[in-house]
């Protein structure tokens, strides 16, 4: 398949680029100048900024697959004036040249909600996934709560508290839907959501996001 990614030399980036990759498809990667050594052996570098379209529009291609990983490194409360300038911002830009460029599939990590912290981040996250509706892109939205990896693991001391949570009726819901997702089912997930592309736009929750890796 073709893919074009945006956010793809980041955390969740560079482990689906490089199964991409390893798996014969066509992986083209969104770099800023000086940041070429980053990409992945085998994947296209295109030279641009992912907070202006106009600058990478002409690496992206008709009837291909779209992943949009840009965004804050290591969301917090406080960042919502960072989420609106390059999370929606870039999401914004993407969502357009996907558009323009007829691209078949747009993939687009989100996060779980509705959760009782981290309401900015959401609230940023829900307009980018409906700027995706209003754009008329068939789409796969996958919302992670954390995702547990390297310089990311100081969660694996709630596991315990998770699979007690999980156990009960009145906060199973909760605990699964906030569940925690690793790495290598997040690269799976969006690995499995690039070869599998829909007809209509779906949403992969936590468990759905398990289920597929």
């Amino acid at each position: 398949m073709d893919v074009f990614m945006s956010g793809g030399t980041g955390y969740l980036g560079r482990a689906l680029a490089e199964r991409l990759v390893a798996r014969g498809h066509s992986v083209r990667i969104l770099v800023r100048a000086g940041s070429m050594g980053k990409v992945p052996s085998g994947a296209r570098a295109v030279l641009g900024d992912a907070l202006d379209g106009a600058t990478f529009a002409s690496g992206v291609r008709a009837g291909g697959t779209f992943v949009q990983l840009t965004g804050v490194a290591h969301p917090a409360p406080w960042k919502e004036r960072e989420f609106r300038a390059v999370d929606l911002v870039s999401a914004r830009e993407s969502a357009a040249v996907a558009k323009a460029a007829g691209v078949r599939h747009f993939v687009y990590v989100s996060v779980a909600q509705p959760a009782p912290v981290m309401r900015t981040y959401q609230k940023v996250r829900r307009e980018c996934e409906d700027m995706l509706t209003a754009a008329g892109l068939t789409a796969t939205i996958l919302r992670p709560w954390y995702v547990v990896g390297p310089g990311h693991r100081w969660a694996e001391a709630l596991r315990p508290a998770y699979a007690v949570f999980e156990k009960i009726p009145a906060t199973r819901e909760t605990a699964l839907r906030l569940g925690l997702v690793t790495l290598e089912q997040m690269a799976g997930a969006l690995l499995w959501a690039v070869e599998h592309p829909p007809e209509t736009t779906r949403v992969l929750d936590v468990p759905g996001i398990r289920g597929v890796a």
